[in-house]
């Protein structure tokens, strides 16, 4: 039976009839109530009261929802949609109903000497805050920044910095850095231009307001820049990349680590006497294991999200591969039509797909099983320049984030999908739903032919429950963006 809302007096021809469905089990209408005749004016707003409305859903508080006609968001009215698409007022339309990705708004920012390379997050939510288990203070969430001046800063949510790494004359890195991870509330992964990869312990004052970085760790094995590294708590495992095509196992026990390469380390070939100079305060390893799956820079690499034995590399070469850390061994390859600048790998209908960010200006979902019928899933398309950065969202398995050299960071729901155009070789393709703008560049007047994102590009990027989406790149600014109520007048 169809139920009616809308005005008093409002014309028949002036309506449309609706049906209503959803994939989620606890949003399900109760039987007989998903077919409603709606005004033709409706859009999104209207019909997520309507919903939320005591006659269906009868929700406790308003639940933001989006809809989807064929797999596209309305973003219309109904009447506007019908026009559009060429169809009558008499079509019934079928509504799917979904949880809103709730649009990012602005916080703050935190400013830095030099560009930032890097961004992570910790909170009770955050993998290095599941990690630490107890030991992390409920409440002390923090933002980790890696920069080209070579330095670590940590800060809090005030933009205070609780604590910068030493200098390379007291055990820092001696030069840019380009990646830096959590691995657990009180220690740190770093790496860089330096070709090492360093572990930190993170220590706070007991009034919270101030914090030490002391370098454990000095890590040895590459030969060219260190691009991207991923780090597993539980298991002490760092996983990283470089700019020669090799990948780097390593531990962050300095009594099971190997010995250090000796031709790697500092002022090798040095005298006796020079050598006691630049003696290192840190004791220095080696790898437990490195490869090189590349015949160009890898420049993403992530540990399977349920198996810390399995991990995932991108490369300039065109390739994605799948490596068993066990045995040291490729045992998938994907080759993609263009250079590959990032990845993140995330669980989505309880298989992992790969989200890789190439120069093409677009991002490449993946699925990295060898027995996958198809390995391209979906084109994600809107950037305007080199995706550098991707992250998925800490809430659900529908949402990526990703940063750009065009000065932006996108928000992607994967459940909006349109037939890829011949110009961009069919598939299935997913467009943002949120565009991110650096606040710096908001007032700044742009040069007729400016490449897109001259002076603002992103490099890092992170998406956290507590933070929002946290982000940095050439502006010398973290900033932080965070969703509010979706729930307002259109």
């Amino acid at each position: 039976m169809d139920s009616s809302v809308g005005q008093p007096g409002t014309a028949e021809s002036h309506q449309v009839r609706v049906i209503f469905t959803t994939t989620s089990p606890d949003l399900q209408l109760p039987e007989g109530r998903n077919q409603l005749i709606v005004p033709a004016d409706i859009k999104r707003y209207g019909l997520s009261r309507v919903l939320n409305s005591e006659s269906l859903l009868d929700t406790t508080s308003p639940i933001p929802f989006d809809f989807l006609i064929n797999g596209t968001f309305l973003r219309t009215s109904l009447e506007d949609y019908l026009k559009a698409n060429g169809l009558s007022s008499e079509t019934t339309l079928t509504l799917q109903y979904v949880r809103s990705l709730i649009p990012p708004v602005f916080q703050a920012s935190f400013e830095h000497d030099d560009w930032i390379s890097d961004v992570d997050v910790l909170s009770q939510s955050s993998r290095a805050g599941v990690w630490s288990g107890d030991k992390f203070a409920t409440g002390h969430d923090r933002i980790l920044s890696a920069s080209y001046d070579g330095l670590l800063r940590i800060w809090d949510k005030s933009g205070n910095v609780l604590a910068t790494s030493p200098s390379s004359s007291l055990g820092g890195h001696s030069a840019s850095l380009r990646t830096a991870k959590f691995l657990s509330s009180s220690q740190i992964a770093s790496a860089g231009l330096d070709r090492t990869v360093r572990i930190w312990k993170y220590a706070e004052s007991d009034d919270r307001l101030s914090g030490t970085l002391k370098p454990t760790l000095e890590l040895y094995g590459h030969k060219g820049c260190v691009e991207a590294l991923d780090v597993h708590g539980p298991t002490g495992r760092v996983i990283s990349a470089a700019s020669d095509g090799s990948v780097g196992l390593w531990t962050t026990s300095k009594s099971s680590a190997p010995a250090a390469p000796a031709s790697l380390l500092p002022g090798a070939n040095a005298s006796a006497s020079k050598k006691r100079k630049i003696a290192s305060s840190a004791p220095q390893r080696g790898p437990l294991s490195l490869t090189t799956p590349h015949t160009a820079a890898v420049s993403g690499v992530q540990f399977d999200p349920h198996d810390a034995t399995v991990a995932y590399t991108a490369s300039q070469d065109h390739t994605l591969r799948t490596l068993d850390l066990t045995t040291a061994r490729v045992e998938n390859t994907i080759t993609t039509a263009h250079p590959l600048l990032s990845l993140s790998a995330f669980t989505r209908n309880n298989s992992v797909l790969l989200a890789a960010g190439t120069s093409a200006r677009h991002i490449t979902l993946v699925d990295p099983r060898v027995s996958a019928a198809a390995t391209s899933v979906m084109t994600l398309r809107g950037h305007r320049n080199m995706v550098g950065a991707v992250a998925p969202s800490p809430d659900d398995d529908f949402a990526l984030v990703s940063g750009s050299h065009d000065g932006t960071c996108r928000v992607w729901d994967l459940r909006s999908v349109r037939a890829g155009s011949k110009a961009e070789g069919g598939g299935a393709v997913s467009e943002a739903v949120y565009v991110i703008e650096r606040e710096s560049q908001k007032g700044v007047k742009r040069r007729p032919g400016d490449v897109p994102g001259r002076g603002a590009k992103v490099f890092g990027v992170a998406w956290d429950r507590a933070w929002g989406i946290a982000s940095g790149g050439e502006d010398k600014l973290v900033q932080v963006n965070r969703g509010k109520d979706l729930l307002a007048a259109e």
